[in-house]
């Protein structure tokens, strides 16, 4: 059996995490049991998310165990198995883990799904056509539930969910407005993505700045909200919020160092009426299939084109998961293993 690179979280952090959280190992890879099979990853998917699972506290889902490789989607190949469903060679999309190799229960619901690379490459089911487009999806199409016509804003907007996004609220007929980082990103956005503005936060870096840039960008006010961030571009997206707004919360960023994120001016939920849900998009498996359907059109027909940015090895997956919570990664930020 194959040796298998690790890395494990072997601390947690005090604060602003560090590379110093992560341990590189290298183990055996355990023998087979029936119904098991062994994948080797091509590709590791990094996310604001396991920021969060570092921290031993309440939240939505369990903290990451000390001692074992982090949490992360993967894509690879099949390269052992003992399941009928699953032969050698096939292409999978799972949770694998920071690791160059994973065991899988092929039986086990949700475990591992085949996928079919003819028209969509693979590292794009770690992106568009996996999670993070299934995020923008759901957060666009069952929270948001937007009108032709509208007018959508979404944060982080070069990132996965963002540019799927973009992507899924033009289909829809919506004037799409994004916030990013940088006047690269903000080209990125309005001349590949599809916005038709994008605000550049770092120029905008408080509640007044970013209050009077998104009065232009929106004229007819916001009617639908993406959260990824938090903090001050909320207050602001509040303060230009039509009467029955929606906001779909999907993350808040700015606030994964443990520090809370005060609203400056709750009350306006009340006066406009708004709804404000917050979701995990694993907990709405049922709508994958449909969401995924229209992800992969859209790749494939080159209506959604994403970046991605690639880091090379498994011992450079810490600093690249460091460099994606401080906005360093242009699109899809994934770890090449192959």
């Amino acid at each position: 059996m194959p040796r298998n690179q690790q890395v494990l979280l072997d601390n947690r952090p005090q604060g602003e995490a560090t590379t110093g959280n992560f341990k590189l190992v290298t183990t055996d890879t355990p023998a087979l049991q029936d119904g098991e099979v062994l994948v080797r990853h091509h590709y590791l998917s990094l996310d604001p998310y396991m920021r969060g699972r570092m921290n031993e506290s309440k939240s939505y889902a369990a903290s990451q165990p000390l001692g074992e490789p982090m949490i992360g989607g993967t894509v690879g190949e099949v390269v052992e198995s003992r399941n009928a469903k699953y032969a050698v060679g096939d292409k999978v999309v799972g949770m694998g883990g920071w690791q160059e190799y994973s065991v899988a229960d092929g039986n086990a619901p949700g475990m591992l799904r085949k996928v079919d690379t003819t028209h969509v490459p693979l590292p794009s089911y770690l992106g568009a056509v996996g999670m993070p487009g299934v995020t923008a999806w759901y957060g666009l199409v069952k929270i948001i539930e937007p009108k032709a016509g509208e007018t959508v804003v979404v944060s982080a907007a070069t990132g996965a969910v963002g540019s799927a996004f973009a992507a899924l609220a033009k289909a829809r007929g919506c004037r799409v407005v994004g916030i990013a980082g940088g006047p690269e990103k903000c080209r990125y956005a309005t001349e590949e993505l599809g916005f038709d503005v994008c605000i550049d936060h770092r120029e905008h870096g408080d509640l007044k700045a970013m209050s009077k840039a998104l009065k232009e960008a929106c004229p007819n006010g916001i009617d639908g909200y993406f959260e990824n961030v938090g903090g001050y571009i909320l207050d602001a997206v509040l303060l230009r919020a039509n009467a029955f707004a929606r906001v779909a919360v999907c993350g808040m960023i700015a606030g994964y160092d443990g520090q809370p994120l005060p609203l400056q001016n709750p009350a306006l939920i009340l006066v406009n009426r708004m709804k404000v849900q917050g979701f995990i998009v694993s907990e709405h498996m049922d709508v994958w299939p449909e969401a995924l359907k229209e992800l992969g059109g859209l790749v494939g027909s080159g209506k959604l084109r994403p970046r991605e940015t690639i880091a090379e090895g498994l011992a450079a997956a810490p600093e690249a998961f460091l460099g994606l919570l401080k906005g360093k990664n242009f699109g899809k930020q994934l770890v090449k293993l192959v």
